[in-house]
């Protein structure tokens, strides 16, 4: 989940250093780098974690035993026609994962992304991440999911086009055509709860 943007411009290269140096040090914050800027990620709610866990923990059942990988949170994710790193929610690869480099954790080849959407960071995950998450060629998939009432939204990559498709009932099931498996909504959305 992304906050507002510092007006901090790095290059990659000293991005990906500070992020880096984060970790060994047990600093816990992440920051997604666009075009040079700095973007600080904030906590996550309980929704968000629920939701985010749900959908991880489901594809790793589902995809237990295909070429295909789940991450969540935690891996960063470049799109280098664009300068810029992100951190999905949840992220799939089949096949052999691509990475930025030997580090191995910037992946390149994601063909599904996820985000819970906050309403933070609700138009930038509709907007200007999106713009920069089409750009990668192996994306087939991308996924919002609202934290504060039951609606996901799926796009599928046609060609040159990406199809939308809502959800918003338990009842239904979240085709994930790229991976040929099926996500039932009362999973994604277990122990979650609305206000009225």
């Amino acid at each position: 989940m992304a906050s507002s943007a510092a007006q901090t411009y790095l290059t990659p290269e000293e991005y990906i250093t500070l992020e880096r140096k984060a970790i060994p040090n047990g600093e816990t914050v992440r920051s997604e780098y666009v075009k040079g800027k700095i973007i600080a990620m904030s906590g996550a709610s309980r929704a968000h974690n629920l939701i985010t866990s749900n959908i991880s923990g489901e594809l790793r059942n589902l995809l237990k035993g295909s070429e295909c990988e789940t991450y969540a949170n935690e891996m960063r994710l470049s799109t280098p026609s664009t300068s810029s790193y992100f951190y999905p929610d949840v992220v799939v690869v089949c096949e052999e994962p691509r990475f930025e480099d030997d580090v191995f954790d910037i992946l390149l080849n994601p063909i599904i992304l996820v985000e819970v959407l906050s309403p933070s960071t609700e138009a930038y995950d509709r907007g200007e991440k999106f713009i920069h998450y089409r750009q990668l060629p192996s994306l087939q998939e991308y996924i919002l999911v609202a934290q504060d009432k039951i609606c996901v939204e799926h796009f599928c990559r046609q060609e040159n086009n990406w199809i939308l498709t809502d959800f918003q009932n338990l009842e239904e099931r979240l085709p994930l055509i790229s991976v040929q498996c099926e996500l039932p909504l009362r999973e994604i959305y277990d122990r979650v709860t609305f206000r009225e």
